[in-house]
């Protein structure tokens, strides 16, 4: 008999499992159909081999409206799952130094304060003055014209408001390529202050959580569990073949398995690269998604290392600028309490250990590791790679443009994903907002 439903989500991630939750409270029927063995997408975890991994370390930003309120819905309150932090560390390549600052008004202030007002034998006085036209203008050139701002990477956008070498290195570099990966003379200067820009009405709730326990269980799982609560259905290890197009209308999916599923909806909420894939099949030549499909990806590499003693005497989100260490934290008291030590790193540029050899990589990371002061030698017991050629839309400067809405000119047929337009770009919130606006869609025309 074939399934019947008011509206099918492709993928678990959390805008497809946001768009779920909002429908399934409205009394809409739904199913989301996750392709891999466990839900989350982006914000999952799972056992690889005999050790626990996540997609890559997550952190919780203080700001976040809709996340919070999207895990209340399910019985979570972030304070139960997250352990703030109210600093971050600068480590500093060659001369094992590290500079810390504070980051958080409310929760931190003397911390912010000796952050601003110290580290000066690595990031003078004049140097962090030299940030503040940078700041000022890039958030009233986003405020005024944000698609100006895309034309510039961020190196440019420094350059051209006179900032320091001492505070690009130290200071800008760990905000482009320690939180996603690029390089500042490849990050686009829009995303860059759009990135914060949201933040500044809520910059008194600015701090950084670190989740207690794997995003899958923490994040994923109770979400789920309250769709099904609801009567909705949520089914892993199934893939979806194609979309069913009838009268230019999308009316359902194909599974991999020949099974149909019918709905008057359907949220496509896989990454941007699974969903280019899914669209290709019936709308290749549709003018509707040329721009979409013109919309680069780019890629994303974890390393997760489990050692016999903690690597660093506190779990902190931590930048190693001008390493391949773009960011990195010790998580062996927070995040995998079940072990020693662990640290998890997010690599830069990752297109570079994409066809490398694992242990190449490890290679590489030991090596940069104990240029910051750290050594990963010594006792390293296991290690696990996470890479994702396609993980991410890129921020690369001149394509924020391309990103679509999460209404498309094919009816029955929404999308859903930090790559679809909403002002929070590719994070967490990001990606729920963009599953709340799906849902709206639905609701709208219902």
């Amino acid at each position: 008999m074939m399934q019947r439903s008011d509206a099918i989500i492709i993928g678990s991630g959390l805008s497809g499992l946001t768009a779920a939750l909002e429908l399934s409270e409205k009394e809409k029927s739904v199913i989301v159909l996750e392709k891999e063995k466990v839900i989350g997408g982006r914000t999952s975890s799972w056992d690889e081999d005999g050790m626990l991994v996540e997609s890559g370390f997550h952190r919780h930003i203080g700001f976040y409206k809709e996340l919070p309120r999207i895990l209340k819905k399910a019985g979570i309150s972030i304070n139960q799952i997250v352990q703030w932090e109210e600093q971050v560390d600068v480590r500093v390549k060659g001369k094992k130094d590290t500079a810390v600052f504070g980051i958080s008004p409310i929760f931190g202030p003397f911390e912010m304060v000796r952050g601003l007002i110290g580290n000066n034998h690595i990031v003078s006085m004049r140097d962090k003055l030299s940030l503040v036209p940078f700041f000022l203008k890039g958030f009233l050139e986003y405020k005024r014209n944000p698609d100006r701002l895309d034309q510039y990477s961020v190196k440019e956008f420094a350059e051209k408001h006179h900032v320091s070498e001492n505070a690009l290195h130290y200071l800008i570099i760990p905000l482009s390529a320690g939180v996603f990966f690029l390089p500042p003379e490849r990050y686009s200067a829009k995303v860059f202050f759009g990135l914060f820009y949201p933040a500044l009405p809520r910059f008194y709730k600015m701090r950084i959580g670190a989740y207690l326990g794997g995003m899958t269980e923490l994040l994923a799982n109770p979400i789920a569990t309250r769709i099904e609560q609801n009567k909705g259905k949520v089914r892993t290890g199934t893939k979806v073949k194609r979309l069913i197009v009838e009268s230019s209308q999308v009316t359902g999916v194909i599974l991999a398995n020949g099974e149909e599923i019918r709905a008057s909806h359907v949220i496509l909420a896989a990454d941007l690269a699974g969903a280019k894939k899914i669209l290709r099949e019936d709308f290749a030549e549709h003018p509707a998604f040329q721009t979409l499909f013109r919309l680069p990806t780019m890629p994303a590499v974890t390393v997760q290392m489990e050692f016999s003693k903690p690597v660093l005497p506190y779990d902190r989100t931590t930048f190693g600028p001008l390493t391949i260490l773009g960011s990195f934290v010790e998580q062996s008291r927070s995040t995998f309490t079940h072990v020693p030590g662990r640290l998890s790193i997010i690599l830069t540029p990752p297109e570079k250990f994409i066809p490398m050899k694992e242990e190449e990589i490890i290679k590489e990371v030991i090596a940069e590791a104990y240029e910051l002061g750290l050594d990963l030698e010594s006792n390293l017991l296991n290690y696990r790679i996470v890479s994702h050629p396609e993980d991410f839309y890129s921020l690369e400067p001149n394509n924020d443009w391309m990103r679509p809405n999460q209404r498309t000119d094919i009816q029955g047929l929404v999308l859903a994903g930090d790559y679809t337009r909403q002002p929070y770009f590719s994070t967490m919130e990001g990606a729920v907002v963009s599953g709340l606006k799906a849902s709206q869609v639905i609701m709208g025309e219902s």
